[in-house]
């Protein structure tokens, strides 16, 4: 099977890469136009099985432990909108694109062919990552995610549109909204990914 696993840095996966070097790897930058820009890039030159992408993310919920990696079903660019006194409204709602147009779903862009057994979750996918409450607040609102990442819907939205199989995996090493570093998990989290990353291409593979 031809896989191919995408993180936006080296040091996400570096785990798992650093004894497997058997797998194509592309690591495709931080954020979605980076993310888009490689990612199509790549498939243009070589057609995969399945585009694996990993990586850590924030937990929405304060009840949620760091270090747990979960496998995204459904992901949005949760900032593409008008946001007017405080209100944000996306592109759907205002009239300005149909949520239904493909590759999107109800405004999701929706992974149908979830294979393993990491717990599936809603992600939202944003271009700034910040200490605001009300934007943490907003996404809540609007999308009600388990995480947030800044390239997870770019992957949705490239093998949607390529028909290409995916997946999704994202490790929560910090809580949305903490810029405490200090509060961060994130050895947790690339160890937990990185287990994930070898269950998952194991899996694949059997």
């Amino acid at each position: 099977m031809q896989i191919l696993l995408v993180a936006a840095t080296n040091f996400e996966i570096q785990p798992f890469i650093s004894v497997n070097n058997n797998i194509n790897v592309l690591i495709a930058g931080i954020g979605v136009p980076s993310t888009m820009y490689n990612l199509q890039k790549k498939l243009q030159e070589q057609r995969y099985d399945v585009v694996i992408q990993a990586g850590i993310a924030g937990a929405f919920s304060k009840d949620s432990p760091l270090g747990k990696t979960y496998l995204v079903k459904q992901d949005t660019f949760g900032d593409i909108g008008i946001e007017e006194k405080g209100q944000f409204s996306t592109v759907f709602k205002l009239g300005f694109a149909s949520e239904n147009d493909f590759p999107f779903d109800s405004g999701w862009l929706i992974n149908k062919h979830l294979l393993l057994s990491a717990e599936s979750v809603a992600a939202v996918t944003v271009n700034k990552v910040s200490d605001s409450e009300l934007q943490k607040q907003q996404l809540i609102q609007t999308y009600n995610p388990v995480v947030e990442s800044m390239e997870g819907a770019a992957l949705h939205y490239v093998c949607l549109q390529e028909k290409i199989s995916f997946l999704q995996l994202r490790s929560t090493s910090n809580h949305v909204g903490e810029r405490d570093k200090s509060k961060w998990k994130i050895k947790d989290a690339i160890a937990s990914l990185n287990a994930e990353i070898d269950k998952t291409i194991t899996l694949l593979n059997a």
